[in-house]
């Protein structure tokens, strides 16, 4: 089974400890508004990609009801979640690789933490699709860890039962893309998360808009 697999069965059966654990959580609210802030047209389409079961959702349409949601997520049991807590959203069950087969054009995207599910090559990939999707001065939100791509590896949740594989990456490669793929580069947030052994992980946010 490869890597991907592994990663798409276990947010499956996480879902709901997944939508316990972050429902509440507040340390990426400001980088979700300056992505709703960049967005001033009424009624704008946004793409989330990797939606889970909606947390991220439910906070964009809290601050902004006219947003037109259209999300996906490649765990059936997240969109399952994510569709009961946003009856005014749409979701899909969708591989994130695969977005190049939407017709459909946005006018923003919004990708929190699938980029360390995704390899250095796939998340090259999925900014290119990205670009060709939005329209211009479309804004794109990008989170990641941020650390060195060689050391990406499986790793186990603190119940030990669970493993994913987990890649990190680094701001010169993810900027590299976005500014080939026409993206002027608004912000770069590092936010620092705390781990259960008592260290922190860096988070990177990129928020970019498409020239």
């Amino acid at each position: 089974m490869d890597s991907y697999q592994t990663n798409s069965d276990t947010w499956n059966k996480l879902a709901a400890v997944y939508q316990d654990k972050f429902v509440d959580m507040d340390l990426y609210d400001a980088t979700y508004d300056t992505f709703c802030g960049l967005l001033e047209k009424p009624h704008p389409k946004v793409l989330e990609i990797g939606c889970g079961p909606g947390n991220v959702t439910r906070y964009l349409l809290a601050k902004r009801p006219d947003f037109k949601i259209e999300a996906i997520d490649i765990a059936p049991n997240m969109v399952k979640l994510a569709a009961r807590n946003n009856p005014a959203a749409k979701f899909r069950i969708m591989d994130c690789r695969e977005i190049d087969k939407l017709a459909d054009k946005f006018d923003a995207v919004m990708c929190g933490f699938c980029m360390p599910y995704l390899s250095k090559e796939d998340c090259a990939k999925l900014i290119k699709d990205c670009a060709f999707l939005l329209n211009s001065g479309g804004v794109v939100y990008f989170s990641t860890i941020e650390g060195d791509y060689f050391q990406s590896g499986y790793e186990t949740d603190s119940s030990g039962q669970h493993k994913m594989y987990v890649y990190y990456h680094q701001e010169d490669h993810i900027a590299k893309e976005l500014k080939e793929n026409g993206f002027e580069l608004i912000d770069l947030i590092r936010k620092y998360y705390p781990k259960q052994d008592g260290t922190c992980d860096t988070h990177m946010i990129f928020i970019a808009k498409k020239k």
